[in-house]
């Protein structure tokens, strides 16, 4: 039997708290490595394009400066004397899908007379990488070069426009850049206050830092440009107190268009006041100061 008797007398108790230590450990250590692509969930297919809508639209392609490139469209206004015309709109998506799932909502920008620039983050669609906080940081860096490098626009004929997940992205641009406005549609104060909000029993602070999070309202802190916040009470997913949050704490001139409908939809639930919201705000960009 040799020694094997001596653990007959030791209690499994002994054991416990060094064991779920080792377990928490481990636990946290996959959470950080998971962590930074949590957010995402990128579709490959593009189900349709610009053309089926009837809208004219050129295929771009957009280096980043880590190496990837992603793939964009870019649509010209409808012509005339919306209160678009004269301006551009660069539209950062939500967290699923790719830019084939928001047709709907570029329809509505070409028929105010904007020009879209609409990319997919890295991962998504025909871009090339995975997606990731960092990742999607410069591909919007990336994205805004090519409307001043290769569309040759100003500062001042850009609107940066983000919806969901992409408000997040839209606001870091935005603090790094001077574009002619802001939007931020559905955007929530920063990831860790969504799911503190939702899951108030999970050790949130030790899953998000800078790397792994957005902090909208801290990229906001600085900026003093025109903003619109669009949000509905009947958000399911990001709590409308975040949006309100945002439009709250900004110090720069601003406007909140309250809808009535879903996250994903509540756009075209309320269609009329999500377009007159618009149209308002744009008629707005082009008052004398």
């Amino acid at each position: 039997m040799g020694h094997w008797h001596v653990f007959r007398h030791i209690r499994p108790r002994v054991f416990l708290l060094p064991a779920l230590a080792i377990a928490a450990a481990l636990l946290f250590a996959t959470f950080k490595i998971w962590i930074p692509g949590l957010p995402f969930f990128p579709t490959k297919t593009i189900a349709a394009t610009p053309a089926d809508m009837e809208m004219p639209y050129g295929e771009v392609r957009i280096p980043t400066s880590d190496g990837e490139v992603l793939s964009a469209w870019f649509i010209p206004g409808a012509p005339g004397r919306g209160p678009g015309a004269g301006l551009t709109l660069l539209f950062f998506h939500g967290n699923s899908g790719n830019i084939s799932s928001y047709l709907r909502a570029a329809v509505i920008f070409h028929q105010l007379g904007l020009d879209v620039l609409m990319p997919d983050y890295r991962g998504f669609g025909n871009s090339t990488g995975r997606p990731s906080v960092e990742g999607t940081q410069i591909d919007a860096v990336a994205a805004w070069d090519w409307l001043l490098h290769v569309k040759e626009l100003r500062p001042d004929q850009i609107i940066i426009h983000g919806r969901s997940l992409g408000g997040g992205v839209a606001a870091y641009l935005a603090a790094r850049t001077e574009p002619r406005a802001l939007i931020l549609e559905s955007t929530f104060t920063s990831l860790y206050d969504v799911v503190k909000a939702e899951h108030p029993w999970l050790p949130v602070s030790l899953l998000f830092d800078e790397e792994t999070d957005y902090d909208v309202r801290d990229s906001l802190a600085g900026l003093r440009i025109p903003l619109l916040v669009v949000h509905s009470p009947d958000d399911e997913r990001v709590r409308y107190s975040l949006g309100r949050a945002l439009y709250e704490s900004y110090a720069g001139p601003k406007r909140l268009l309250r809808l009535k409908g879903s996250h994903d939809t509540g756009y075209l639930e309320d269609k009329e006041e999500y377009v007159n919201g618009l149209r308002d705000f744009l008629k707005s960009l082009k008052k004398p100061s």
